[in-house]
């Protein structure tokens, strides 16, 4: 009697711009015309990968 292949599930690529957390971190600017930097950081969603932290595929 034959034994059943198993196949190994992959693993996702993670994604490159968020480093496979789904969030980045962005400077918080203040300001209405000037548009100044603080030192301050706020956490963004990926616009790459949506949040989920996989490398889109094509």
């Amino acid at each position: 009697m034959a034994t059943a292949r198993k196949t190994s599930a992959r693993k996702p690529k993670k994604c490159a711009d968020c480093g496979g957390k789904g969030e980045t971190a962005e400077t918080v600017r203040v300001g209405s015309r000037k548009m100044r930097e603080t030192a301050d950081r706020q956490a963004a969603l990926c616009l790459t990968c949506f949040g989920t932290g996989e490398a889109p595929t094509t």
